[in-house]
């Protein structure tokens, strides 16, 4: 990195509602866009007689993810979110228990 800059947002306390509603709308939004920095979409499909295997190498961080059955009956789909940081440490791991075709998606915003 060459240079890190942060953003700071000030208002006033004593706002009306209708100006809070305003201002909370936007830190929202702006909380959105923060989050999504730090996580990464990844899809990838997985031999279903490795899928546990493959499911508890995904770190915490990925809940529950999605399971899509593929055309061909012995192979799905694993979609989920996990934390960017997170990424390098499984990959690996992974295409060891046999995940192949790992796509990672950046992710423009996320509502946690």
């Amino acid at each position: 990195k060459i240079i890190e800059s942060d953003a700071v947002v000030i208002a006033n306390t004593s706002l009306t509602e209708e100006k809070r509603k305003i201002t909370d709308e936007i830190l929202f939004r702006f909380q959105a866009a923060i989050d999504a920095q730090k996580k990464k979409y990844i899809m990838m499909n997985a031999p279903k007689t490795n899928l546990q295997q493959i499911l508890e190498i995904l770190p915490e961080s990925a809940k529950s993810p999605t399971i899509i059955p593929l055309a061909d009956d012995n192979w799905c789909s694993v979609h989920t979110v996990i934390e960017e940081k997170h990424f390098w440490e499984c990959i690996g791991e992974l295409k060891k228990a046999g995940a192949q075709g790992i796509l990672v998606v950046p992710i423009e915003k996320i509502v946690l």
